[in-house]
């Protein structure tokens, strides 16, 4: 699945700069002219990452930020500022407000890019694009697969993403409500038991190693190992 950037921005000839340098460089853009239409359709679905215009019409761009950040449900979406108030002052109150980097207009659409790749791999991994590796294990987002020591492996959809998720934050546990959330999406009611029924399929798809890779943490979820004893 690709990452979801959403652009919340109100000059359409920034719009379609921005539109055709991340759309080719492979995300999913949807645009917006004001901070009123980004949180309608945060009430949605949360996207993977936000870019932000400081100067919006209506609602600015810094109390758009500030409102996010104080939500449960959104604080921790990445966030980038883009704008034309490139004085250290707006620079530092912006990352104040919780924003993950801020890109000054104008701006290089390449550089760009690489600034979101980079929050990416710091804040939200699995949207980062980039090859996971563990305990002989090997997630390709490119490519859509799975290999465990140099043998490819099986997965449905969901089972990918499930790995793919867990990969991305090693040794961290997660709770069932967590994954819903991280891997359905928080727009969709789905029961936790489900959850489990796809850590099943996952280890199942793992083979023998499949208990030890994916953990059981009794009381709060699941992890991925960081290390497989040595037998």
């Amino acid at each position: 699945m690709k990452t979801r950037v959403l652009v919340i921005e109100d000059d359409r000839a920034i719009q379609e700069v921005l539109r055709y340098s991340l759309v080719q460089a492979g995300f999913d853009v949807q645009l917006v002219d004001s901070a009123e239409e980004g949180l309608s359709v945060i009430r949605q679905v949360l996207p993977d990452l936000l870019l932000v215009d400081l100067m919006l019409p209506g609602m600015s761009g810094t109390a758009f930020a500030r409102q996010l950040r104080m939500d449960q449900r959104t604080r921790d979406v990445p966030m980038i500022m883009v704008t034309a108030r490139a004085e250290e002052a707006d620079r530092v109150s912006g990352l104040e407000l919780g924003a993950d980097d801020y890109v000054s207009k104008p701006f290089s659409p390449r550089e760009l890019v690489a600034r979101i790749r980079a929050v990416l791999r710091r804040r939200a991994p699995q949207h980062s694009g980039e090859a996971l590796e563990s305990n002989g294990l090997r997630l390709d987002p490119a490519t859509h697969s799975v290999t465990l020591e140099g043998v490819l492996l099986e997965l449905g959809p969901t089972e990918f993403k499930l790995l793919h998720y867990l990969l991305s934050h090693p040794g961290r546990v997660f709770s069932r409500q967590q994954l819903l959330n991280a891997v359905w999406g928080d727009h969709r009611f789905v029961e936790e038991r489900t959850v489990d029924v796809y850590v099943r399929r996952l280890r199942a798809s793992l083979g023998i190693e499949g208990e030890e890779l994916v953990e059981t943490v009794r009381g709060v979820g699941y992890k991925m190992t960081t290390r497989i004893p040595a037998p």
